[in-house]
């Protein structure tokens, strides 16, 4: 009696465990199915679960995946420094004389034209020097014009003619030198520009190259950095430029390069290399600091979508469909772009690789691609049960 209780317990046990498993476990009808136990027990395999079952039998359906096409891109060599800017042309104006300021004729932070008079010196005495070797010269060629008409008469020499010739060349000489000295007294912008701070007031005295003002024309930026050695054969005047100022973080504009140095520094390996910025907006100015970026076209490799990289224990590699199943293609990276991952490997143009999906792949896996065309998802299908048939 003691062991018919032992034996009915046990499979009152046998059932609970056999309950809870198709309870909790989906998959369970479908083991005891192929078991042939649901007809003992009594039940019947759900449809779905049939159908996955026989799926099974015939050696399951093909994972769906989503798949991005690889393409050829040039490697990008991107070199990026940091420049000093400095004005196309700027200029200190000096006093050629000393003397007092009796007129100044620009602001501070004006903008002047070439030629404009930024101030003037007090100038009678060279005023004075002026008309007298004006009159000196005049009375020089009249003594000339009169010794000229005697000398058809014979009355005068030629000594005296040569003499008259040579004091009146003087004259002109005087009158020449009285005329630069009175120019002088003018100060002149030699450039047009921007006049930078000036301190000057009539009545003040210079003297001889003393800085007046500072003009600056800053239509354009000239900006020197340095390149690595490694990119001097791909320099070229003309080429294009990225530039940042670096108190402007969003702001990027165009340059190009203007001129390269002939030298590379020994102690750096760089080479100096200028650069030249259109300044329209007048938004820039001397003495800033430039994020200057130049890029160059590489070698030419695959390009793959960044989901598709995934890692193991060897290194990278992606999922590339080729007939129908995945193949494992190890990888190794060589640039990151936002949108794209640059790799070396055994990928061809227009091949498949997976995006999505990758977490149950296997090499020789059959997948169907998620979007594929009707006719490509038969023809995989096709190849499939042909190479399930062998």
């Amino acid at each position: 009696m003691t062991l018919l209780k032992q034996l009915a317990l046990a499979l009152a046990l046998i059932a609970a465990t056999v309950a809870g498993w198709i309870a909790y476990v989906p998959s369970a009808t479908a083991v005891l199915d192929r078991a042939g136990l649901l007809d003992l027990l009594g039940m019947e395999a759900p449809a779905q679960e049939a159908a996955q079952d026989r799926r099974g039998q015939r050696g399951g359906d093909a994972t769906r995946v989503v798949t991005a096409t690889v393409e050829h891109r040039a490697l990008a060599d991107r070199i990026t420094s940091i420049g000093d800017g400095q004005a196309l042309r700027m200029v200190t104006v000096r006093a050629e004389t000393s003397g007092r300021i009796i007129e100044v004729g620009v602001a501070s932070g004006e903008k002047i034209g070439a030629e404009t008079v930024i101030a003037r010196l007090d100038d009678r005495a060279e005023r004075i020097a002026l008309d007298r070797a004006r009159i000196m010269r005049d009375d020089a060629q009249a003594d000339l014009d009169r010794l000229s008409q005697l000398a058809d008469t014979g009355a005068v020499t030629s000594v005296r003619r040569q003499e008259a010739e040579l004091a009146l060349r003087t004259a002109e000489l005087e009158l020449a030198q009285a005329d630069y000295d009175l120019d002088q007294r003018t100060v002149r912008a030699p450039i047009a520009g921007w006049v930078g701070l000036i301190d000057l007031e009539v009545g003040q005295r210079v003297t001889a190259q003393d800085a007046l003002a500072t003009i600056t024309d800053r239509s354009g930026i000239l900006i020197d950095f340095r390149v690595p050695e490694r990119v001097i054969g791909q320099l070229a005047t003309g080429q294009p430029m990225q530039v940042t100022p670096l108190a402007m973080p969003g702001t990027t504009l165009t340059g190009e390069i203007s001129a390269i140095d002939t030298v590379v520094d020994r102690a750096s390996r760089t080479l100096r290399v200028q650069g030249r910025l259109d300044n329209a907006a007048d938004m820039l100015r001397s003495g800033m600091a430039f994020s200057v970026a130049l890029e160059y076209a590489g070698d030419v490799m695959p390009a793959v979508d960044p989901l598709a990289v995934q890692w193991s224990r060897d290194g990278s590699f992606v999922w590339a469909v080729r007939d129908g199943a995945v193949a494992r293609v190890p990888i190794t990276i060589r640039q990151r772009n936002t949108d794209s991952v640059l790799v070396e490997g055994a990928l061809e143009p227009g091949e498949q690789v997976v995006t999505e999906g990758l977490q149950t792949l296997r090499p020789g896996a059959q997948v169907t691609i998620e979007g594929a065309p009707a006719d490509q998802s038969d023809n995989q299908s096709a190849a499939t049960t042909g190479r399930r048939q062998l």
